[in-house]
């Protein structure tokens, strides 16, 4: 489980920096909190299914890419 988080941590900080996001609009933009966000790339927290479908939608990437089962990284 915690390689899962560790790969999901940093794909996520990776994303979201390549997209110049705060964690705050990144939040916003899925519906959490901004604690979740800084949750999830510290860690602390391992996100629910919904948010890795809206990740992966937003970011044009796979679920599989997030938590790191593939390294493709773009939806065909």
């Amino acid at each position: 489980m915690e390689e899962f988080l560790k790969i999901f941590a940093e794909r996520l900080a990776l994303l979201r920096n390549e997209k110049n996001l705060s964690q705050r609009e990144l939040a916003s933009i899925i519906g959490v909190g901004k604690s979740t966000i800084n949750q999830y790339e510290s860690m602390e927290r391992s996100p629910k299914i919904e948010q890795l479908y809206k990740l992966a939608k937003f970011f044009n990437v796979s679920v599989s890419y997030l938590i790191g089962e593939s390294d493709e990284r773009n939806l065909k």
